[in-house]
């Protein structure tokens, strides 16, 4: 007897839990049934928006926090690729028929990753139940002389002791939290990069390894020069955590200031190999610099064994800039100069710059990681920066973080 195949959209429908399936951007992809009956949405009101342009917060609730615990859980699973089950949360919903208005509502959600063929999270389950008649019935309390049951006695008792859990568990992960955000603050005074303000055509994003302290030894760096020339430039250091990123804030400084005395990135880079000799740590160190003269419209670059920055058209063409590399920082047992190579662009162009995290996964040739960077920038040739780096990041799986550091800039010349 042959066993007919299982429609699993059909069962995703029918569940009688309500499912949101969320992209790694928080997109939402699908909804099920009980959770448009839940919600009193239907789905074509949600599907394709990002999940909390669909429920924001309640405006008129001074102490609503649904939008940053549900973020902060969902950003938790796409760092740690496990589920995480949320406490209850007060999470009020829109009501469609009635604009501005909004109806409380008690929530038990829980986030469950599910991973791709790569390793990454593919999608994220969101699921949730609706416990607001029971929240509400164990907010009131019983009359003066009457008496609970036993069976309201021992509910009231579980829910207490959940309850308790929950805040528990809440203070651990502020703990957690505060310990992390002095590691954050230290990182992002290192990385400070005063001119990149002035260019709006210039994205950056910085994702340390999902697990770990947050704090990295990759870099990204945005100098103004004169006769309208800016440069960009992003490095990494071997290793993680404090000690790879007071290495990092060293070389970065150097490398900047190197580039605002010399011009040229070859010579830049060559300073810099000669000062990460002295650094303990900086051994094997990659970096890449790039020039941009946006009046002769060309740009000069020059690498110590970094991935190839890329330079994609409008047309959907690239070219990757690797004409110009040398073995990384403290490699060499005697000093040599450094290469350098120029490429003209058009208005138009992107030029992106990144660290391998990016497209390094274990037991892959690099080449195959290329060329996942490529065919997302083929496919996108005309997306604004903030809106491509975002997509890059989701398209090659590492929005909550991957196996290893990455930095990337994305320039709209």
């Amino acid at each position: 007897m042959t066993t007919p195949p299982i429609d699993y959209q059909a069962l995703f429908a029918a569940t009688p839990s309500p499912y949101v399936v969320l992209g790694p951007d928080l997109v939402i992809l699908d909804v099920n049934a009980a959770f448009c009956l839940a919600s009193r949405r239907p789905s074509e009101d949600l599907v394709g928006r990002y999940l909390f342009d669909a429920f924001p917060d309640n405006p008129a609730d001074p102490d609503a926090d649904g939008v940053r615990n549900l973020s902060a859980s969902l950003h938790r699973v796409l760092r740690s690729k496990e589920p995480d089950t949320m406490a209850v949360q007060k999470y009020d919903i829109p009501v469609s028929e009635h604009p501005g208005v909004f109806e409380e509502r008690w929530w038990s959600p829980i986030n469950t990753p599910v991973l791709g063929p790569d390793g990454q999270v593919a999608w994220i389950i969101h699921r949730v139940e609706d416990v607001t008649a029971f929240v509400l019935s164990h907010t009131e309390q019983p009359r003066e002389g009457q008496a609970l049951t036993e069976r309201q006695a021992m509910e009231a008792e579980l829910y207490a002791r959940a309850r308790e859990l929950q805040l528990l568990n809440e203070q651990l992960r502020q703990a957690h939290a505060r310990e992390r955000q002095v590691a954050v603050t230290l990182q992002e005074a290192m990385l400070q990069a005063p001119d990149l303000a002035g260019h709006r055509n210039i994205a950056v994003r910085y994702l340390p390894a999902a697990k770990g302290l947050n704090v990295c030894g990759d870099w990204y760096d945005v100098v103004d020069l004169p006769d309208d020339s800016f440069t960009v430039a992003v490095g990494d250091v071997v290793g993680h955590g404090l000690e790879a990123a007071a290495v990092m804030g060293m070389l970065r400084s150097a490398l900047s200031a190197a580039i605002r005395a010399l011009r040229e990135p070859d010579r830049a880079m060559e300073v810099l190999g000669l000062y990460a000799r002295s650094v303990d740590g900086a051994l094997a160190t990659t970096a890449v610099k790039a020039v941009v003269d946006t009046r002769r419209r060309h740009i000069t670059y020059s690498s110590a064994g970094h991935p190839p920055p890329v330079l994609a058209h409008p047309d959907g063409t690239f070219v990757l800039l690797d004409q110009a590399t040398d073995p990384p920082l403290g490699t060499r047992p005697e000093h040599v100069p450094r290469p350098q190579a120029a490429v003209p662009y058009s208005p138009g162009d992107t030029l992106v710059l990144y660290t391998d995290g990016l497209v390094e996964r274990r037991g892959e040739d690099i080449d195959a990681g290329l060329g996942r960077l490529t065919d997302v920038l083929t496919d996108h040739p005309r997306l604004n920066p903030d809106h491509l780096a975002d997509t890059l990041l989701s398209r090659l799986g590492v929005s909550g973080g991957g196996h290893d550091d990455i930095a990337l800039i994305v320039v709209r010349l």
